[in-house]
């Protein structure tokens, strides 16, 4: 007398995310139980399986099947084939079982199966269809991420600092860990921290990835060189040009990419922890300053790599004495600073007209640049040009598209932003006697550093040259060069001479 067969009850689904499946868990299971009670069925054991069926893997399938070849069991209950395979090997191996006569028996709710050839046909077939669909909803979910991507979209999970905005399809900034990320840029830009200690700084202050973890140093890597945060998509190779908001500007990624090559570069080894490292120059030989330790006190001096050089050995207290009364020399006092300021606001107010007028003209250049890409993708459509001319050529049309959609950006807030540099250095120079005084060593040297460059020591005393700004409020006499070429450049220019002056007086304001 032929036994009666005993069925496994296997129901599964892709995802965790109840909005995405077909049928739920408790819907195949109930689908399926009733089944095996109107059939009076043996039911040995209900596997459930939160994985995808489109490739090969499923350890709790397989085990299935492999308790099947061990005659735990002799048929599958499930809600429909499409639950058992999706992929070729799996289909295969189902329909082996029933060759050998192990598996002697498949039922679902939507299906009728027989084990004979006409029924293993058709399970083939269906187990194909499955194969079909998913096969063909791979290729529709690529094409749709093509679409999206090149209309400015990003089609995957948002990155760190970011959201994904089930309404609109797109990433929006994240308003908790966004500033974060665009905080992360601004001290990696000071060349201050290496990936280590950025981390570590960033997880006190509460950055996460999105899902909710402190972000490794690969994080932080590779987030430093994303061009997705000045608002560029890079997706399999090629740029585009994105519709998300961007969380830094693309001066601040072009200085962090700048910082970044710069300490990869070798180091010699020196265990002494120096402040002023790879800063400063011997003015005798222009070889790098180095520092050295001799009983109590700390020496700064020539490496003298180059050639034999005479310059003596400076105090470090010295040179750190030489820095304050620098910072000192640009101070300014609250009521000069406060004056300087109202009349910088009154003069903003006076230069939208100018930049209107450049607005229209970055609007035309971007309107050539849309037409050069269009004309590239002809050609490309055409097979005039290469799949990797294509790309190198687009790429580079991508880049100065967005430089100057964001000058245009730029210029929308030119009436009030174009004396933004002014109203910083003005509040530096009233911020410089606390800074000079109450300061720690590392925040009167990053001072320093924004207002000289060319760094050198010679005679035991500091040399240095002013930036641009700098030199205006220094009074180093670039001011009457300046305004003799503004006197010949039209109205527009005339405008930064009367700018010139303000600064001008904040340096003849100076005590020193």
């Amino acid at each position: 007398m032929k036994s009666t067969p005993r069925y496994f009850i296997y129901a599964r689904k892709s995802t965790d995310d109840f909005s995405r499946q077909v049928r739920s868990i408790g819907d195949q299971l109930a689908e399926v139980r009733e089944l095996a009670a109107r059939e009076n069925l043996t039911v040995v054991d209900e596997i459930i399986e939160k994985q995808s069926a489109k490739a090969p893997g499923r350890p709790l399938f397989n085990d299935m099947l492999d308790r099947i070849e061990r005659g735990e069991a002799e048929g599958i209950l499930a809600w429909h084939p499409d639950r058992l395979s999706r992929n070729a090997l799996d289909g295969g191996r189902l329909i082996h079982l029933i060759d050998r006569k192990h598996l002697l028996d498949l039922k679902f709710p939507t299906f009728r199966f027989e084990a004979t050839a006409q029924g293993k046909f058709m399970l083939g077939m269906m187990l194909t269809q499955s194969k079909y669909y998913i096969d063909n909803l791979s290729e529709n979910i690529i094409r749709g991420k093509r679409q999206k991507i090149r209309a400015g979209i990003w089609p995957q999970v948002a990155p760190m600092g970011y959201l994904n905005d089930r309404a609109t399809r797109s990433i929006v900034p994240d308003p908790v860990h966004g500033p974060l990320v665009a905080k992360m840029f601004e001290l990696y830009a000071t060349g201050e921290y290496n990936f280590r200690i950025l981390r570590g700084k960033l997880a006190d202050l509460g950055l996460r990835t999105l899902g909710g973890n402190i972000p490794t140093i690969a994080n932080v890597q590779h987030a430093l060189i994303n061009p997705i945060y000045y608002g560029v998509l890079r997706y399999k190779d090629e740029l585009y040009d994105g519709q998300h908001t961007p969380l830094v500007s693309q001066a601040l990624f072009d200085e962090c990419r700048r910082v970044m090559l710069q300490r990869g570069r070798a180091k010699s080894k020196d265990n002494l922890p120096f402040l002023y490292r790879g800063q400063l120059r011997c003015g005798g030989c222009g070889c790098l300053i180095t520092l050295e330790q001799q009983r109590q006190y700390r020496y700064v001096r020539c490496t003298r790599k180059k050639e034999r050089c005479r310059e003596p050995y400076v105090r470090e207290e010295l040179l750190a004495e030489q820095i304050q009364e620098a910072i000192k020399s640009v101070a300014l006092s609250e009521d000069v600073a406060q004056e300087i300021l109202t009349e910088l606001d009154q003069r903003a107010e006076a230069s939208a007209a100018h930049a209107r007028a450049e607005d229209a003209s970055v609007q035309d250049q971007i309107a050539q640049t849309d037409q050069r890409l269009q004309r590239l993708m002809n050609l490309y459509l055409d097979n005039a040009v290469s799949v990797e001319e294509y790309r190198q050529s687009k790429n580079t049309l991508v880049v100065e598209r967005h430089k100057l959609v964001e000058h245009r950006i730029s210029l929308g807030r030119q009436a009030s932003g174009r004396f933004e540099h002014l109203r910083t250095l003005v509040k530096a120079c009233r911020s410089a006697t606390s800074i000079a005084t109450g300061g720690s060593p590392a925040e009167r040297w990053r001072f320093f550093k924004s207002m000289g460059l060319n760094m050198t020591l010679r005679s035991r005393r500091l040399q240095w040259a002013p930036r641009e700004d700098w030199q205006l409020v220094l009074g180093q006499g670039l001011v009457e060069q300046g305004q003799g070429a503004m006197e010949s450049s039209g109205s527009a220019e005339a405008e930064r001479e009367r700018e010139q002056g303000i600064k001008r007086r904040g340096g003849d304001s100076n005590s020193r």
